[in-house]
This record gives structure tokens, C-alpha cells and sequence, in this order.
């Protein structure tokens, strides 16, 4: 009956009634004052005790300790939680309930002797309380003992901890009453803790891959478990290619405070181990304090809220004390589902889902004239190199004239700062996309001159943030990669040499954030994208961490370079082009300056091509005002000749 109590408790998560807990400490305390009074009447002659003394006596022990116990919520614990921390309370408790002890004893009629009084509150002091821990110790002990022997015979997986830290030891302890992983031990590089045990299991060892192939069969190993995403990268080409190898399962923890007793908070615990995991680098230190005092209690607006970036701009923003979030976009559903999520997550923001289009000059001083943001992020776009390469006219009508239509509204409204979010690709852009983002920084960074010359009357600082590709962003590689896996591939991948820069998504916007901070306007940021990846070798292993065999499972084949696409981006934080800043990760580009009025003409000039559908001269003049763009594996590469004999001619 208690056993299967006990097994209920655990598997339904609820916890034994406060009332009980009472009633067993009231139970125990009366008990050790019986106990240490009987002591002292043993070894104390002439001690004046009588069996009304008894009787009086165990009254009061339950009087006593019923008020000290509910001054100090000593019955309002969880046993099986239970710590060192805890014991201050039981110990305060029982002073408390001597010291009543003392007073109802020191004015008893029938009064003991002083010494006997004494003696008997200092013994009933300590029986009490190395009774009611022992208690506590011996309903842990029965519960870990009953658990473990139920959760034994369920199905879970064998489980090594990769690491010895704080966190791997906690990760174990916290994780020993799981029902879904049966942690077995840990696993570290190097012979140094040979022979060793930690929280009471032990330490295996590997240098090559026959020891982890020994380890894995002799144990039955099943999975590794990775505490943090730093370990996992380091041994990407060895421990977890080893796991692949043998087909052991690659598992990757949450922060240690989202698991309780073996449980996650929340549906982000732990999972397998994914490549946006490996190749995320070191968690990017930003002036937190810094970047909260520049938002706080403001109106901010973010333009494409509904995107990858934007989304995460937003979730980020929300922790900073805003006073108020617009979040722009066209996109109906992806606005619909960052709504549920902001009022799921952060239900006392007050945030503000519009939609609108960039493109309509009147929705937007709608928005600003209502909501009067002080701060404006714009990361609405069209990003796609391809999709852009076929639609050139629509690329200039968002990414240009949509930039334009912002930025001069910032002006209108007396926007503090507007934050721009541009691309690599605008770095000797070879495609549409990439030129069109060049255009959208020419024209911001032209008017924000203009201000600082006087020429156009306003306040705003205008900042330009550039990075490359983020993993797992709508429609990138990643996900690609992923869903022809899921469908037993082929996996597609452009050219055997073709590389890219990667960054994590809410690495990025934290870059964007502190670019934000730290920009006095009419700066162009960019980021340290870090190492360059082969798309190939990514493709390789995201097929490997699914568990196939390249080439035998799945297949890579390789189709060839896309419109506009390049085989190398461009290093946005070389030295030679860009000026340091206080942030190790964050620079400033050095681009030529151009004229506002001159800006002014051309984007006019471009958004009435772009409206009548004029492709060729679009493309013509796009090239005139960059002359740095040239296109690569394009059909517009014709423009680049004709430009080229104007130039001779």
C-alpha cells in the first residue's frame, strides 16, 4: 500500500499533504521530549518528575512545537527536495520551542528543580532535532530506494555524461530519478580520472575510437548527453562522430535550472543533438545593462516582425522594459503565431501586431503617427537570391523604396533611431538581392548626412547593422538540408566548393542590439561572422547526425550555382575595410559617401522603372549607381558588358 503510494506520488508529480508532514514532525517533536526526559529522570536523582509531569509534558511538546512549526513553514517542504539548506529552519524551530518549553516549566506550580529544567530543555533541544532530520533522511532514503526500483524496470536509455563540471554532476543528480534516461556515468578525454567516481558513479575514459566502441558494448550505452553546446562543438569531429559511428544517440541538455526532479519545464529539454548545435560558437557577451537603459520604457517599432530576424527582435526587445512593441508586417500567419507566442510568453508587454506593407507610404504614417515609436528596427525584406534574381522589380520596390519609405517617416515623426538591417550580400554584390540592400544603405546613410550637415531638418540616427546567413532562418540551407533528409535525400547542394558565414539567430539580433547602443547614427556595423563552412562538408554531416551513410543512404548531388549566387561571401571584418569598435565582434565599415539629393533622384528613378516593370533599365541603373555590382551566373551579366563599353567607348 505505501510503496504503491509512493510510486503514485513520483509518476503524477503531486507531493505529500503539508498536513501530514504536521502531523508526523508534531509526532516526532513530542516524542523527543518524552524520550529526553525520560532521560534525565534516569540519570538525575531527586529530578521532581511525576506521571502528571509526563502527562504535562508531552501537552506542552505538542503545543510548543505546533506554534514553532507554523511561525517557521517548517511542514511546507517537499521531503524528496529537501536539502542542507533547510536544516536552519528545523533547528529554529526547536529553539523556539524550547525556549516556550522553558517558560511553561519555569512557572509550573509543581516546579522542578532549575537544574533538572535546564538539562532537560538543552537534551530536548538536540533529541529533537537529529530526530526530526533523521526522519526527513529516512522518507529520502525509502523514496530514492522505491523509485529507482520501479524506474529500473522501465524502458530507459543508458546515458553517459559528457564532462565533469559543476553542471555535467548536477545534470546527473538532477536527472537520477528520470524516468526516460538512466545515467550511468560520465565520459572524458584522457586517462586522468581513470578508476574515478563522481556522485557515486564512475568515469570512463576514451582516446580512440576503439575505447568508446568498448565502453558502448560492455555497458550498453545507448546515448551521450552533452551539457552545454560548447563541449558538443569541441568534440564534434571526435566523440560524437565516433557516437554516429556506432549509432549511439547524440543528446544536447537545457540550462540546468529548466529541469526539476528528472522533468523539463518546457518542451525545449533535452533533444538530439542538431548542426546549428555545432557549428554555434561562444556566447557573445554584450553590455546587457547598457542596451535595457538605451530601451527602456520606449516605443519601439519593428518592421518585418513576423520574420526570422524580426521575430527574434522582438522576443529580445520584450526583456528590456519597453514601454510599448509595434510589431509591422504583410505576412498574416507568421503575424498570427508571433502574436500567440508574445501573449504566451510575455503577457504583461503591451505589444501592438499591425498589418501593413513597406511599400505603402500612407499605412506607414499611419503607424507612426499613432503609435509614435522613438526607436524603429527594419528588418522588412526580400532576401531570397534567386527569387530576387527573377523578380528584380519587386526587389527595389521593398528592399528600396520599402527602406526609403521608413527611413523618411522616421524624419517626419522624430524617430530617435532607426536600426537597419542589411546583409554581406550588399559587400561587391553579385545579384539583385544584394544590390538592392546596397541601395537601401546608400540612401539611409545619405540622409542621415544630410541631417548631420543641415541640409534636412530632423533628429533621427540612422545605424546600418551587416551580417551573413543565420542557421535555421525561414528557407535557409539548414532547414532545406533537413527536410531532404526526413525524405531520404537526395540532398542538394550548388557547388563542391561553394562556402558560407554562419550565425546563430539570436546571436545575431544580440550583435544588432549592442550595434544599437553603441552607434551615434550614419554607421555602418558589421559583424565577425566567424569560420567560414563548406556547405558540402554541412551537408555531410547533418546527414551523419541523422544517422545514414553518405552516398549509401543519402546522396549529395550537386546542381550548380543559382542566378546572383556567389562561391565565396565576402569577409565582412577584414581590417582593411572597416575601422574597430569597444565590441570585440562589431566594426565599422568604411563605404564611400554619396550625395542625398543625388540618392534622392535615383531611388525615385528606380521605383518608377520598378512600377512599370522596366527589368532591363532597372537593372541598367542599379549598375550605374553601384558600380561595384557585378553580376555572376546571371542573365543581367549582359548589362555588365554594355557598361563596360560605355566606359571604353
Amino acid at each position: 500500500m505505501f510503496f504503491s503510494l509512493v510510486k503514485r506520488l513520483h509518476l503524477d508529480g503531486s507531493y505529500i499533504r503539508s498536513w501530514l508532514i504536521l502531523a508526523i514532525d508534531l509526532a516526532v517533536s513530542a516524542t523527543a521530549t518524552l524520550v529526553a526526559f525520560l532521560g534525565i529522570d534516569y540519570f538525575v536523582r531527586n529530578s521532581g518528575f511525576s506521571l502528571l509531569h509526563y502527562l504535562f509534558l508531552l501537552v506542552s511538546a505538542f503545543f510548543c512545537s505546533a506554534v514553532a512549526f507554523y511561525i517557521f513553514r517548517t511542514y511546507r517542504t517537499v521531503i524528496r527536495h529537501s536539502s542542507l539548506r533547510e536544516v536552519w529552519k528545523l533547528g529554529a524551530a526547536t529553539l523556539l520551542k524550547e525556549l516556550l518549553m522553558l517558560l511553561i516549566l519555569w512557572f509550573w506550580p509543581d516546579g522542578m528543580t532549575f537544574k533538572a529544567i535546564g538539562l532537560c530543555v538543552v537534551l530536548d533541544l538536540f533529541v529533537t532535532v537529529c530526530m526530526l532530520i533523521t526522519v526527513r533522511v529516512l522518507m529520502i532514503l525509502l523514496y530514492d530506494a522505491i523509485i529507482l526500483s520501479h524506474i529500473r524496470r522501465t524502458n530507459r536509455i543508458r546515458t553517459l555524461v559528457y564532462g565533469v563540471e559543476s553542471k555535467e554532476v548536477a545534470l546527473v543528480m538532477r536527472l537520477q530519478n528520470s524516468p526516460h534516461y538512466d545515467m550511468c556515468g560520465f565520459i572524458t578525454y584522457g586517462r586522468r580520472l581513470k578508476y574515478y567516481e563522481i556522485a557515486e558513479r564512475p568515469v570512463y575514459y576514451f582516446e580512440t575510437e576503439e575505447n568508446i566502441e568498448y565502453v558502448l558494448d560492455k555497458f550498453g550505452i545507448e546515448a551521450i548527453l552533452f551539457g552545454n553546446y560548447a563541449n558538443a562543438k569541441a568534440e564534434s569531429d571526435r566523440l560524437i562522430k565516433y557516437c554516429v559511428t556506432h549509432g549511439v544517440k547524440v543528446l544536447i541538455a537545457p540550462p540546468i535550472d529548466e529541469i526539476v526532479d528528472g522533468k523539463l519545464a518546457h518542451q525545449g529539454g533535452i533533444r538530439d543533438i542538431k548542426i546549428e548545435d555545432l557549428l554555434g560558437r561562444e556566447e557573445i557577451k554584450i553590455s546587457l545593462g547598457e542596451i535595457m537603459d538605451n530601451f527602456r520604457d520606449k516605443t519601439v517599432l519593428v518592421t518585418g516582425a513576423a520574420g526570422s530576424i524580426g521575430s527574434e527582435l522582438c522576443r529580445q526587445l520584450a526583456t528590456f522594459g519597453i514601454r510599448q512593441l509595434i510589431l509591422f508586417d504583410n505576412a498574416e500567419t507568421p503575424m498570427h503565431e508571433i502574436r500567440l507566442e508574445m501573449e504566451d510568453r510575455f503577457p504583461d508587454l503591451k505589444f501592438v501586431p499591425v498589418i501593413g506593407d513597406v511599400r505603402i507610404p500612407k499605412r506607414l504614417d499611419f503607424v507612426f503617427r499613432t503609435y509614435r515609436p522613438q526607436v524603429v528596427f527594419h528588418a522588412a525584406a526580400y532576401k531570397h537570391v534567386p527569387l530576387m534574381e527573377e523578380n528584380p522589380c519587386e526587389a527595389v520596390l521593398v528592399n528600396v523604396v520599402g527602406s526609403r519609405n521608413v527611413a523618411d517617416r522616421c524624419i517626419c515623426y522624430g524617430v530617435e533611431k532607426m536600426v537597419m538591417i542589411s546583409t554581406d550580400k550588399a559587400v561587391n554584390p553579385t545579384n539583385v538581392m544584394g544590390c538592392t540592400k546596397r541601395l537601401a544603405e546608400i540612401y539611409v546613410q545619405s540622409l542621415g548626412q544630410a541631417i548631420v550637415s543641415g541640409r534636412i531638418e530632423g533628429r533621427t540616427q540612422f545605424i546600418t547593422t551587416r551580417f551573413g546567413n543565420v542557421l535555421g532562418s525561414n528557407g535557409s540551407v539548414i532547414p532545406r538540408f533537413r527536410e531532404q533528409i526526413e525524405h531520404g535525400g537526395p540532398v542538394t547542394v550548388t557547388h563542391p566548393e561553394i562556402r558560407r558565414y554562419f550565425m546563430t539567430i539570436p546571436e545575431a539580433c544580440r550583435l544588432v542590439m549592442e550595434a544599437a547602443t553603441i552607434g551615434r547614427g550614419n554607421t555602418i556595423f558589421v559583424f565577425d561572422m566567424g569560420e567560414c563552412v563548406k556547405i558540402a562538408e554541412l551537408a555531410r554531416r547533418m546527414i551523419a547526425l541523422a544517422g545514414f551513410r553518405v552516398d549509401q543512404d543519402i546522396r549529395i548531388v550537386y546542381t550548380g550555382l543559382r542566378p546572383g549566387e556567389k562561391l565565396y561571401e565576402e569577409v565582412l571584418s577584414n581590417t582593411e575595410n572597416t575601422l574597430p569598435t569597444a565590441h570585440e565582434k562589431i566594426r565599422i565599415a568604411k563605404v564611400r559617401e554619396y550625395d542625398y539629393e543625388e540618392a534622392c533622384r535615383d531611388v525615385e528613378e528606380l521605383e518608377r522603372l520598378a512600377r512599370e516593370f522596366d527589368i532591363p533599365n532597372v537593372v541598367r541603373l542599379m549598375k550605374r549607381i553601384v558600380p561595384e555590382y557585378h553580376s555572376q551566373n546571371s542573365r543581367f551579366e549582359i548589362y555588365d558588358r554594355e557598361l563596360e563599353e560605355e566606359r571604353t567607348a
